[in-house]
């Protein structure tokens, strides 16, 4: 498709109603150009040279304001709450702010809901405490329970007493799940029908729906103790005899969650089945609710954020646009542990200053022994890292790993430690230790890169089996672990030869 048919089909897109995928980041743009032009009609207001009496000046300045905030509003209005998540995310404080107060109430609990935890901080921060009920009291109690930990402690009991009793233990059932569990996550909105009627009954029975609840492609089937035992789908449902029973229509074997199974494994469960939905059920086998593609999606998201800001040593995920003092907090602990890495590094090189002394070609050649190992350990270490989080690595499967894993570092270190070796005589071809520091050059090479290889496959698995997560501070112990090994091997190893 050329630019011409591309654009085109944008338009068509637009006059139709249809939603394109690159709308949030047109919308962003948008804004930021609006938001643009609003800091420059106010600058020109706010002018000296403007030829205005001073009394009719801040009549004028208001009025280009409300301007501004009407046309703020209008852009809003006709945004996707995802995609106002996604502009609020991506703008400064100060413009957040600003922004944040023209979306309206009924937007702004359901923004509320789609946006990341560290953002969503600032947005309440923002609001009072009437605005702040009216969301509460606006959402579903899953929805509330998404957010009850931000908001005051005293409105979410308020707005807990105003709930029917239903909800109420909707709530509460929310609540008492771990954060990372299905429990935590699962919809309430699921269709039960029973076994015992025919198909048309189940007919009549949706018709009473205005709408059916989102990523329905499955209804659940009950007994008379609620207990689920099996789902009909919407195409048995419409393409089956309707005098056929649901019983005779159902399946059986299908993917049934606990409300306390692992959200994170779930999600590889929806994955390799291509599931929509999935029914939940408590410890009785009772059906309690539904887990939807929708909220899997929200589940891997969040996993691979934590895991990306985990392996640079964040202590959480941090707001691109947080101030400098929450960076620093959010920051300090890794570089910390990183420093003091750092300096036992330098202390392994202090032991070997005489060796250093009579050969200086070691200090400029030390840093690649450093670096070829660090790369190798961390190819090793990703690798693991995803073979955990994806449950491909038993038990008995470790020590294969570590023979194939030393195995490749041994052959990579004979091959590239050789290249270095050479490299090392060639460089120094002059002077009479250049064959002794090639040969040093490469052993320490092979040695690192043997040590590397270890490391990034033990580190993950004792992370693991200690219930931490793998990406944790990895890559800073692997560093670690490199430098100092490194520089012993090498600088050991030149003292012995030398």
């Amino acid at each position: 498709m050329n630019k011409e048919d591309h654009t085109s089909s944008k338009l068509d897109q637009k006059e139709s109603g249809l939603r394109d995928p690159e709308v949030a980041k047109r919308s962003l743009v948008e804004l930021q150009d609006l938001l643009s032009r609003f800091r420059l009609e106010s600058q020109l207001t706010n002018s000296a040279n403007l030829r205005v009496d001073q009394e009719r000046k801040p009549v004028l300045q208001e009025l280009v304001i409300n301007q501004q905030l009407q046309a703020l509003t209008h852009k809003l209005d006709h945004l996707h709450v995802a995609d106002i998540a996604y502009i609020l995310e991506a703008l400064p404080l100060f413009e957040r702010e600003l922004v944040w107060k023209q979306v309206s109430l009924p937007n702004q609990s359901q923004v509320l809901v789609e946006i990341n935890d560290p953002v969503r901080l600032s947005l309440i921060s923002w609001m009072n405490k009437d605005e702040l009920t009216f969301i509460a009291q606006s959402l579903d109690p899953d929805d509330l329970a998404t957010i009850a930990d931000h908001i005051p402690k005293g409105i979410i009991e308020k707005v807990r007493d105003e709930l029917s009793l239903s909800e109420k233990e909707q709530f509460r059932a929310v609540m008492s799940y771990p954060a990372n569990s299905v429990g935590a996550h699962m919809d309430f909105e699921v269709i039960k029908i029973r076994e015992e009627v025919n198909l048309e009954v189940v007919h009549r029975y949706l018709r009473r729906f205005e709408k059916l609840p989102p990523h329905t492609n499955k209804l659940f089937v009950v007994n008379r103790k609620e207990v689920l035992t099996g789902s009909l789908s919407l195409e048995n449902l419409l393409t089956k005899d309707p005098h056929t029973s649901v019983k005779d229509s159902m399946q059986t074997d299908i993917l049934v969650l606990n409300v306390l199974d692992d959200a994170e494994e779930v999600a590889k469960a929806f994955e390799r089945y291509d599931l929509v939905s999935a029914p939940v059920v408590n410890k009785s086998l009772r059906l309690v609710g539904r887990l939807t593609v929708a909220e899997i999606v929200d589940v891997i998201r969040d996993e691979n954020n934590q895991d990306a800001f985990a392996s640079a040593g964040f202590q959480d995920e941090e707001d691109v646009f947080a101030s400098v003092f929450t960076a620093i907090k959010n920051r300090w602990m890794w570089l910390a542990i990183n420093l003091m890495t750092a300096f036992f590094a330098s202390r392994v090189i202090g032991i070997f200053e005489g060796t250093i002394e009579k050969v200086v070609a070691l200090a400029a050649l030390m840093p690649i022994i450093a670096g070829v190992a660090g790369n190798s350990g961390n190819q090793t270490l990703v690798l693991m890292i995803r073979s955990l989080a994806l449950g491909h690595i038993s038990s008995s499967s470790i020590t294969k790993l570590i023979t194939k894993e030393l195995t490749v570092a041994l052959l990579n270190g004979i091959f590239w430690g050789s290249v270095a070796g050479l490299f090392a005589w060639w460089l120094y071809l002059d002077q009479p230790i250049a064959k002794l520091l090639g040969l040093t050059m490469m052993l320490a090479i092979v040695l690192n890169l043997i040590v590397a290889a270890t490391i990034g496959v033990l580190i993950p698995v004792i992370l693991d089996r200690m219930k931490k997560d793998p990406a944790v501070g990895s890559s800073v112990l692997l560093t670690f672990g490199t430098d100092s090994m490194g520089f012993l091997i090498f600088l050991g190893l030149a003292t012995v030869i030398f």
